[in-house]
């Protein structure tokens, strides 16, 4: 049994804002080819961010390819909506989710540090999952994967007080030294910077059609292992999340340090691992609650970043003050 240890999930709406990407990793079913990729239109996102509002998310995840403008019918999409870049539609798009009520929380890839600081404004927290530390033969034909750079831009973020989300992939061809050095660079910056709110412990889920489609997926016990490391050696204060459509239950996890759920979604499907649908809400509580823990929904910004100003923009500041309570975490009502 756990003990009566709080268990954190927000409510979002998943935006796939485009599958063109600069990478190709061996195990990614979402990016797609030119003639297939796709860029959402604003129309096409604010369709699905006011299906969110209306079921009471508070955040809207915007996950998209990195540096898509690297294809020319990305470059050609983009000048056909009226922007010169991703990030300046990113940048349009997030202050429009605001104004609606709304707290964008973007994973865009590995961007410039002004890249960052102006999606910042308009931004609750931002994510980039460090995947590992060590290269690996997976990212071969992913220069965006290399492990200096993206943990480059974590410290870039720092910089520049952004609460941020990262994470580990577990069973891509890591081994369990990588994956412990891994959470340690990450715990090093969070102990610099003190911006890193949560560490996903992500396991792999093989794709179809993909490089690495007929590998099988990382035992129970290993990804268990890998909870239990991140719980010895990130910041007591620094949350760890397990995706619950990606193990057969979340209990065992939640006993071995897990305290964090994600992003839930009655709206849309997980666009990264469409075919691993989330569990219903009610069934995770049940679960969880009578295993002893108490389920709480949060914002996309972190309860003890709600409080602090100087990590998010008065833009952002607004929007928070209306949806979290004094605790931080999301004021009621909320739709469970």
């Amino acid at each position: 049994m756990g003990s009566s240890r709080v268990v954190t999930y927000s409510l979002n709406v998943f935006v796939p804002l485009t599958t063109f990407c600069r990478n190709r990793c061996a195990y990614c079913g979402f990016r797609r080819e030119e003639g297939e990729a796709v860029f959402l239109s604003p129309h096409e996102v604010f369709s699905l961010v006011l299906k969110g509002k209306k079921a009471g998310c508070s955040e809207v995840l915007l996950t998209l390819g990195e540096r898509p403008e690297v294809h020319p019918q990305a470059r050609e999409r983009l000048r056909e909506l009226g922007y010169r870049s991703t990030p300046e539609y990113l940048e349009d798009l997030c202050r429009h989710i605001l104004r609606l009520g709304l707290l964008p929380h973007t994973n865009a890839g590995v961007l410039s540090e002004e890249e960052l600081g102006r999606l910042r404004r308009y931004n609750a927290s931002m994510g980039l999952m460090l995947e590992c530390a060590a290269r690996l033969e997976a990212h071969r034909e992913s220069p965006g994967k290399d492990p200096g750079l993206r943990l480059g831009f974590m410290e870039k973020a720092g910089r520049l007080r952004i609460p941020f989300t990262t994470g580990i992939l577990v069973g891509i061809g890591e081994s369990r030294e990588d994956r412990r050095r891994s959470l340690e660079e990450i715990g090093r910056l969070h102990e610099e910077y003190g911006h890193i709110q949560e560490v996903i412990v992500q396991p792999f889920s093989p794709k179809p059609g993909t490089p690495l489609g007929g590998s099988p997926p990382p035992g129970l016990e290993e990804v268990l292992d890998a909870v239990r490391m991140a719980a010895e050696i990130l910041p007591g204060e620094v949350g760890i999340q397990i995706p619950p459509n990606l193990v057969p239950d979340v209990v065992p996890f939640l006993e071995a340090g897990a305290n964090d759920l994600g992003g839930l979604s009655e709206v849309t499907p997980d666009f990264v691992n469409p075919e691993r649908p989330w569990p219903s809400l009610a069934e995770l509580r049940e679960r969880v609650e009578a295993a002893g823990f108490r389920l709480k929904e949060r914002l996309p910004l972190y309860p003890r970043y709600a409080g602090d100003a100087s990590f998010m923009s008065e833009e952002v500041r607004k929007v928070v003050s209306k949806l979290a309570d004094e605790s931080g975490y999301r004021r009621r009502p909320q739709k469970d």
